[in-house]
């Protein structure tokens, strides 16, 4: 990094950082430091919303995801705009009816105590670990850049995000979202015109767009159903939807940011606000991805795009081995591009069958570049045995490195930096809240005074990120960053749904039954998760599915000692 670069992002954070403390300054409450105040307008929390969901795994994970597998992921969000729609109709008026902190006091109003604690368990269980992830992801980048050994990297990152979160509380995160959010879109909308700036002359926008769709890259919408693909129309408007209304709905890091909003009307409409523009986002940055793929069609990609890994291999004694197959790799991206000239030529000239022909030399070449990097990745598990070879989460900030200006790259890395912080604050935040909420000041200490409770809080915040940096040391063995935070919140999301949903229309089933139901539930989709092939956004449907039904059953055969509670705000 230039000596631009580094003022570029350290200007940035701190600015965004210094703004975010100033405004929340004053706050000495538990009150305030849990809830923020609530007098946040719609969109601060449109955008607050859309920036803890965009964590750094998004500007890190997604650009590669599409650069190897398409624009396909989109497919995820399309059930988003519909679960904002329920969420703000049925979700935030109950919330706000009842004034609580965290989603999972209504579940005690509604059914019982050990419900609540259920569904605050398993929010935890599946938060804590995803911070981990959130946590690892940033950390990459620094380890790239300086060249820092990776597991002290994630614990200093992990030691500063900690710092800023119980320094400014629930306030501070919302306040420096905003800025956040516009520094994010503007540095992937800046990464993107200077991607196509950077392509060949002869090369304009939409011959770039015909070049991936070549090679398969624009595969926006499948319509084919299968089980066990994991992206389609269907698992996106069933399992993306179910998926979204568990998170939106029932996880304590969203729910705290819309419930800070001035009034139920600001609520609804920040979350309108995501859903109307959350697509086209995602849309964008997996586009940049697309373009990188365009542009390594016409210079050469790196074997592989983990640079730490490749000076490691040059090291060993199969260094040789791996020189001759960089040499394998330059051949075979070298017939690529002269095929992608000819491809090119083809549709300019408007000859169908030798576009056809093209492309279809241009997909073998593709399969034949991927059985290279194949062979590199094996032969670097001889060379050094247990290394992590999966690279994808490198390969946008590879290109960020070497293609971009001095200033712009200080800008992306500030960009992704910015995810990171937003992110993980939203976290620990709500993991703070709710273990103080939920478990210390509901089971342990009913009578705290408002210092106690203000002092815990910060004390649960400090340890659940102690708990994400632990977590986050084994984040390496994981596939794709952002599948493995989807994947991971899939397996419990469906069953905390499943619950509120008993909550909010099935009026009859009491505590006992749905808690049987949940815990049976969360059971068998765990179970599935290692013994089937099911397409992991299908568990949000079916743990959902599963809660429901069970409660029926269990309300029917269960012991009915139990007197049924209110529905609030049913």
């Amino acid at each position: 990094m230039t000596g631009l670069d580094w003022l570029v992002l350290g200007g940035t954070i701190a600015f965004i950082v210094g703004w975010g403390l100033w405004k929340s300054r004053g706050a000495g409450t538990s009150e305030d430091y849990l809830r923020g105040g609530r007098d946040l307008k719609w969109p601060t929390i449109g955008l607050t919303v859309m920036a803890t969901q965009a964590s750094a795994i998004t500007f890190l994970s997604v650009p590669g995801q599409a650069y190897e597998d398409g624009m396909r992921f989109v497919q995820f969000y399309f059930g988003l705009p519909i679960a904002m729609i329920i969420i703000s109709a049925v979700f935030v008026p109950i919330y706000y009816r009842l004034n609580v902190i965290t989603a999972y006091e209504y579940l005690e109003s509604r059914f019982d105590l050990k419900t609540r604690l259920l569904g605050a368990f398993l929010f935890l269980i599946q938060r804590g670990l995803a911070a981990g992830i959130t946590i690892y992801a940033p950390a990459i980048i620094l380890s790239a850049i300086l060249g820092w050994p990776l597991e002290p990297t994630v614990v200093g990152m992990g030691a500063l995000v900690i710092l800023y979160t119980v320094t400014g509380g629930a306030k501070a995160v919302s306040q420096t979202q905003k800025q956040q959010m516009v520094v994010m879109m503007g540095g992937m909308v800046v990464a993107a015109i200077v991607i196509v700036w950077r392509l060949p002359e002869h090369m304009s926008f939409g011959k770039a767009v015909d070049v991936a769709g070549a090679f398969g890259r624009m595969n926006v919408v499948s319509f084919d159903f299968d089980m066990s693909d994991r992206y389609n129309f269907w698992s996106g408007m069933t399992g993306g939807l179910f998926l979204s209304l568990s998170y939106f709905g029932t996880d304590q890091s969203q729910v705290g940011r819309y419930l800070s909003g001035r009034s139920v009307s600001e609520s609804r409409l920040g979350l309108l606000f995501n859903g109307v523009l959350k697509i086209p986002m995602q849309f964008l940055i997996l586009f940049v991805g697309i373009l990188v793929f365009v542009f390594y069609q016409f210079s050469t990609p790196p074997l592989l795009f983990n640079e730490t890994l490749r000076t490691r291999v040059q090291g060993t004694a199969q260094a040789g081995e791996y020189a001759a197959l960089e040499s394998k790799w330059e051949h075979v991206q070298t017939r690529k591009r002269a095929e992608v000239e000819r491809y090119l030529a083809a549709v300019e000239a408007g000859d169908a069958v030798a576009g056809e022909t093209s492309r279809s030399l241009l997909q073998n070449a593709e399969q034949e570049a991927s059985a290279v990097r194949k062979e590199a990745k094996e032969m670097v598990v001889r060379a050094l045995p247990g290394a992590e070879t999966k690279d994808s989460d490198y390969i946008f900030i590879t290109f960020v490195k070497r293609w971009l200006p001095s200033g712009l790259f200080g800008l992306l890395i500030a960009v992704i930096l910015s995810a990171a912080m937003s992110s993980i604050a939203s976290e620990l935040t709500a993991l703070g809240a709710t273990t103080t909420v939920d478990f210390y000041r509901r089971v342990f200490h009913k009578n705290a005074s408002d210092r106690h409770v203000l002092v815990a809080s910060k004390l649960f915040t400090v340890f659940w990120g102690l708990v994400a940096v632990g977590f986050a040391t084994f984040a390496s063995l994981l596939d794709n960053l952002i599948q493995a935070v989807n994947i991971l919140g899939s397996i419990f999301y469906g069953t905390v749904l499943g619950i509120f949903l008993v909550a909010f229309f099935v009026k009859h089933v009491r505590g006992h039954a749905v808690f049987a139901a949940a815990v049976v539930s969360q059971t068998a989709v765990i179970g599935l998760f290692f013994l089937s092939d099911v397409g992991y956004l299908w568990f949000n449907v079916i743990g959902c599915a599963l809660v429901v039904a069970l409660s029926l059953v269990a309300q029917v055969v269960l012991p009915r000692g139990e007197t049924p509670a209110p529905a609030p705000g049913a």
